[in-house]
């Protein structure tokens, strides 16, 4: 087929055994409506004419409806669907897809280009039906990449499998909604999906403290490598559920997760967890308070879990009896927790107890450099010596201990062995640097000239003199721009419109060695040095800024260095032995999130061992506001900076020097404010953990910490 028409007239003809084969090259705005009703063993067949060939883009999406359908090999990518889902296995709430499979399938980036503008990539209705071997990566925006939906009968107790996937990158969301794989809903948890998730590769998948959201019951989750992904597979709702010969590692990567266990008749057998650091929910292992007579979107307690035969290597923390608080006052009750075995290679306190565990019986377990263990009978405390298995995992070097933990012959989950074969998955990138170095010398927008001309990674260097920029600034991937090597002086960057820098999608800066003047910039309020889009972005970008003297941004008042937009999300931002000088508004501004749904603006953000003189607004202004717990962020660090007259502008809306509110880890440490407005903390929700020592508060009021609300 060449043409949509057709294909439609294809579609409206095909039976049993028959193959629609698509034309290589792009399909636009292609609404994919694949119906029919072949017969097992001959299934009608929608695929490429070369696997990867055909290109879905523009406003795309795929619908099936029949009876044995499959389709195999198409690119979902530079688009989006127009309608909630990329690809669904029903037609309509009625006409739904059963015996059918989507194999080899790609969706590359095939995002809304507003962030929290909700879609799903794959739905799946139904029942009998397979999803395999295909890739999902790159989903930018609100909502779950793959759901099993159970909101009609004909689709519960499904025996849908979900196998050999590869689930690639998922950046931070920054809110609620930034799941990988959901199956069911709180609504209908309590019904049977009977779903097997076996095989699939889960790397980096860091929407949310979720990365599988389970809420439903029968299901089957083995087999899985969790690939330095921050989260947990989150047993959220339902009953009878199986977690079992799965791997997650790591890696010492901040906030990657393991299991975390909430309902009834949940079994945790055979998995195998390693350097994993995440705390509270998205701990190595979590098994959680319920809420008595809980309704169903809140936390049904633990019962009759049974939870055997792990092997958990240096991870930081094991939560028992997790989130006990006046509302989830249950602990669990008539569970098991035996021949699991916990080696810590440094000795730390990684097991925690919140609540009363008696409800827990343990047999059998084995634990090896683990401080201040629970006391409980149990847990015998031996010395463990690891060494490299078979599988490629490390177990116990004593043939003692060949009942405890993981089984010997579980092995890894190679990369290669999920997705299709022929598309590529992807290597981390370099946020900066790689790319070619232009060496610049000063005048009127030659550094416009050589941004306009930079590719991702591109170094620009500055010799010393003065630079005129007259444009502002787009940048649409990372750009380092820096003062050449041995510099005798710094190069003075100046500018004449309202910004220095605008970071569009992709776009993000470094910035080392550099003077920058706000003196020629226009006469009028909310100016800033480097701004965001002001639409939403769907990339997380990186600021970072070293050894920068920024001055004069006072030409008019609300002057900021760094003002972001609402939805837009920094992966991180950096502040390192700079100096600020005559600045009339803030110096990082990111608090553009003020609807409290628990979006904020920024993961990490670290200003230290910088000086701020005469600064109207905040240094730093961090907002995330509401009550959700799905996110593990903001983390701000502000160390050994000097702060002289900051904050004392009657427009500092932040009311302080520095202002976090509801950031979950904050670390005020080192600092000297001299005649400035003090420092606020305002924690909001979930447990934060907060570090404020060696400061010096001269003729400045001392730090603030309240609670919200």
């Amino acid at each position: 087929m060449h043409d949509q028409a057709g294909y439609a007239a294809a579609v409206r003809g095909a039976g049993p055994g028959d193959a629609i084969v698509l034309a290589d090259g792009e399909w636009r705005d292609f609404e994919i409506v694949f119906t029919g009703v072949g017969r097992a063993g001959k299934p009608i067949t929608l695929k490429p004419q070369t696997k990867g060939g055909v290109r879905i883009t523009g406003r795309s999406n795929l619908r099936l409806g029949g009876e044995h359908l499959v389709v195999s090999g198409l690119v979902f990518t530079d688009g989006h669907t127009p309608t909630r889902d990329v690809i669904a296995f029903r037609r309509t709430k009625t006409h739904l897809a059963n015996h059918s499979r989507v194999t080899e399938v790609v969706i590359d980036r095939f995002n809304n280009p507003e962030r929290f503008e909700t879609d799903f990539w794959v739905m799946m209705y139904g029942r009998h039906n397979r999803f395999d071997h295909s890739y999902l990566a790159g989903k930018s925006n609100g909502g779950v990449a793959m759901a099993v939906r159970l909101d009609a009968p004909e689709s519960r107790q499904n025996a849908h499998r979900i196998d050999h996937n590869y689930f690639g990158h998922r950046p931070i969301l920054g809110g609620n909604g930034g799941e990988t794989l959901r199956i069911g809903t709180s609504h209908h948890s309590l019904n049977e999906s009977g779903t097997l998730v076996e095989n699939n590769v889960f790397e980096r998948c860091n929407g949310e403290v979720e990365i599988i959201s389970n809420k439903s019951g029968g299901n089957v989750f083995r087999g899985n490598l969790f690939l330095e992904s921050r989260g947990t597979l989150t047993l959220r709702h339902g009953n009878g559920n199986v977690v079992e010969g799965n791997v997650f590692l790591g890696n010492g990567v901040p906030h990657t997760g393991g299991i975390r266990i909430i309902n009834k008749r949940q079994t945790v057998r055979g998995n195998y967890l390693f350097g994993l650091t995440g705390r509270r929910f998205g701990g190595a292992l979590v098994v959680m308070n319920g809420v008595p007579n809980s309704p169903l979107n809140r936390y049904h307690q633990v019962e009759d879990a049974l939870i055997e035969q792990n092997t958990i290597i240096d991870a930081h923390h094991i939560e028992l009896a997790a989130g006990a608080d006046a509302e989830r006052s249950a602990p669990p009750v008539r569970s098991r927790f035996r021949n699991n075995l916990i080696v810590n290679t440094t000795p730390r306190r990684s097991v925690v107890a919140h609540d009363d565990i008696t409800g827990i019986r343990f047999e059998g377990n084995v634990a090896s450099g683990v401080m201040g263990l629970p006391q409980v009978d149990g847990i015998a405390t031996r010395p463990v010596q690891l060494v490299g298995g078979a599988g490629g995992l490390r177990q116990p070097a004593d043939a003692t201990f060949m009942e405890v933990g993981a089984p010997r012959d579980l092995a890894l989950l190679r990369r290669e062995d999920v997705g299709p074969a022929w598309y590529p998955k992807p290597a981390t990138a370099p946020r900066f640097g790689g790319g070619q170095t232009q060496r610049i010398s000063p005048g009127r927008d030659t550094l416009t000239a050589a941004v306009e001309q930079a590719g991702a990674g591109g170094v620009i260097e500055l010799r010393p003199g003065e630079y005129i920029v007259t444009k502002i600034l787009t940048l649409r991937h990372p750009i380092t721009v820096r003062v050449v090597p041995d510099a005798a002086s710094r190069p003075l960057v100046r500018f004449e419109r309202s910004a220095l820098m605008e970071l569009a999608e992709g776009g993000s800066v470094e910035l080392i060695g550099l003077a920058i003047d706000g003196g020629l910039a226009p006469d009028a309020y909310g100016n800033s040095a480097i701004r965001t889009s002001r639409h939403a972005l769907l990339g997380n970008y990186s600021v970072r800024v070293v050894d920068v003297e920024a001055r004069n941004l006072n030409t008019n008042h609300s002057f900021n260095f760094l003002r972001v937009a609402k939805h837009t999300f920094a992966r991180e931002i950096e502040v390192l032995d700079s100096t600020f000088r005559a600045v009339t508004g803030d110096v990082v501004a990111l608090n553009a999130e003020v609807d409290d749904l628990g979006l904020y603006n920024a993961e990490y953000v670290t200003v230290a061992a910088s000086r701020f003189v005469d600064i109207g607004g905040a240094v730093v202004n961090v907002y995330r506001g509401g009550t959700d717990e799905s996110t593990f962020g903001p983390h701000v660090t502000v160390r050994g900076n000097r702060f002289e007259r900051v904050g004392l502008s009657k427009r500092n809306a932040a009311g302080a020097a520095v202002l976090l509110h509801g950031a979950q880890w904050v670390s005020v440490t080192g600092n000297t404010l001299v005649g400035s407005r003090g420092a606020r903390i305002v924690e909001t929700v979930g447990e934060p953990i907060v570090a404020v020592d060696g400061n010096r508060w001269v003729d400045t009021p001392p730090l603030v910490m309240t609670e919200w609300p």
